[in-house]
């Protein structure tokens, strides 16, 4: 899923704002206790979150795909006075383990979880987003899309992960592979869609920053 080298991306890393420690410490506990510590955000793109939040200065974020917290820590930094992050995840075992990193941030009372399907989920929240990161099941991604569309502000920004799934994009699709099939699909629509302008960057596992127009 990385497609730099480790020395070059140590070095965009040392090059980059430093990672607080509060998102250190989550990195270090969710290796130690949680399944597919890979799934974090990480270091460098944990600070483009935090940088293109606080560049928006988001009244409303969504976040579909909690995990432990990490990416939501780092969007949470641009909310205005008063804002409000909703995130969602399906997992309802790892809600604990957020809540506790969330209370020890300056966010903690900004930050609202959601437990469940975002299919479900999405469609009761009754509000406006500057900014959106959609990050969960990829078989789903353009259904969460659909969603979300008309719940993002004019201007407001869709960020999506791991579009690149590991380079399988540009591969022979397994016959096997429910994922790529859904990605490629995904990534065709984005750029398709007149609603939004788009760029695929390819950050980590490749991320996605949609503009609505």
């Amino acid at each position: 899923m990385h497609f730099i080298s480790q020395a070059i991306e140590s070095y965009v890393e040392n090059h980059s704002e430093d990672e607080p420690e509060l998102l250190q410490q989550l990195s270090r506990e969710t290796h130690l206790q949680v399944l597919r510590p890979r799934m974090l955000s990480g270091h460098f793109q944990g600070r483009l979150l935090s940088l293109l939040s606080k560049i928006l200065q988001p009244k409303n974020i969504l976040e579909i795909g909690t995990y432990t917290g990490y990416s939501a820590l780092c969007m949470a930094e641009g909310l205005v006075e008063g804002g409000a992050l909703h995130t969602i995840d399906i997992n309802e075992e790892l809600y604990d383990f957020q809540r506790s990193f969330f209370d020890k941030s300056d966010y903690g009372s900004q930050i609202f979880q959601h437990v469940g399907s975002a299919i479900d989920i999405i469609p009761t929240l009754d509000m406006s987003f500057d900014l959106v990161f959609i990050d969960a099941d990829k078989e789903n991604y353009p259904t969460y899309f659909d969603l979300v569309i008309d719940k993002v502000a004019p201007k407001g920004i869709i960020l999506s992960d791991n579009v690149l799934w590991s380079g399988k994009v540009v591969e022979p699709v397994d016959p096997k592979d429910k994922s790529t099939p859904v990605l490629l699909e995904f990534n065709r629509k984005l750029k398709e869609d007149p609603r939004v302008e788009t760029i695929l960057l390819p950050i980590r596992d490749g991320l996605t920053l949609s503009r609505k127009r």
